[in-house]
């Protein structure tokens, strides 16, 4: 054989060894993770699977572990949770559209586009520290279920406005430009084309952001939200507390049925955010099939 071949044929060789290294320590990461979070979820589910009943789901908190009971931060969680929903949808989906249908390409826009992206990351105690002197003080909110929603709302914007504008882009622009070219208004090749198009990829993008925001407790603390609520909000204005924040109330307590407490109360909120993350899943699919048709 020629030196030449035979030098390919080791560097063809050698680059199939390193491929199957590589694609072995992607797999051996990926078990490892999910060993993690299978010993995670087997000690939460081994520490309070006994503790969930009909008297936990409808109880309030008490100074006793075997009476305490996770209804009035289940529908506080429900509560805060909707009108961030809402809220970051309505604010996030008219940013998106507005800088990538309306705005003309320039510097300003730009800024505006780098500034959202850097305020995904900011810690989430800063936007609580936000609620607090914009919605509880200014507006005079105080420690509302209205002034949490909003807070919360605040907090997964900029993540619903970024996954919005990626969803925007990816519409070919074929579509707008035949639209505009059979007549119609640049606002009705957006509503009847363009959202229904992005629209499931939108969808995902509020997914993650509810995600984040069910498990948040750092704003809601700062906000002035309760770990100790005997009752259920009834209203906008009402005081409330969520699951995270009454979590770590049993899980910072000493005896350990509160331990036992705490993670039937992290069962439950997992429930919670698996079947919110179904729902949403379903409503893209949807979506999507309406879309290709």
């Amino acid at each position: 054989m020629e030196p030449g071949y035979q030098h390919f044929q080791r560097s063809m060789s050698l680059r199939k060894w390193k491929g199957r290294i590589f694609h072995l320590i992607c797999m051996l990461a990926i078990l490892l993770v999910l060993l993690v979070l299978a010993t995670l979820l087997y000690n939460i589910i081994e520490q309070g699977w006994h503790r969930i009943n009909w008297d936990f789901l409808t109880g309030f908190p008490s100074r006793r572990p075997e009476r305490a009971g996770i209804y009035g931060a289940l529908i506080g969680s429900e509560y805060v949770i909707s009108i961030a929903s809402v809220t970051s949808f309505l604010l996030g989906v008219g940013a998106a559209v507005y800088l990538e249908e309306y705005a003309t390409r320039g510097w300003f826009v730009k800024a505006v586009q780098i500034h959202i992206s850097n305020l995904a990351g900011v810690p989430s105690v800063v936007y609580g520290l936000l609620g607090l002197e914009i919605f509880a003080r200014t507006l005079g909110l105080g420690d509302s279920v209205l002034a949490g929603g909003f807070t919360m709302g605040l907090l997964i914007l900029p993540i619903v406005i970024i996954a919005s504008e990626e969803a925007l882009r990816a519409v070919p622009p074929s579509i707008r430009e035949g639209a505009l070219a059979l007549g119609a208004s640049r606002w009705q090749t957006i509503w009847h084309l363009v959202l229904p198009q992005a629209f499931p990829s939108i969808l995902t993008g509020v997914i993650l952001a509810i995600s984040r925001a069910i498990g948040e407790a750092a704003p809601l603390i700062v906000l002035g939200a309760l770990a100790f609520v005997p009752f259920a909000p009834d209203g906008l204005l009402s005081q409330f507390t969520v699951l995270p924040i009454q979590i770590f109330s049993w899980i910072s307590r000493p005896q350990a049925e509160f331990h036992e407490v705490a993670a039937a109360a992290i069962m439950v909120l997992l429930v919670v955010l698996l079947s919110m993350n179904a729902v949403a899943v379903l409503l893209r699919l949807k979506f999507q099939k309406k879309s290709d048709i």
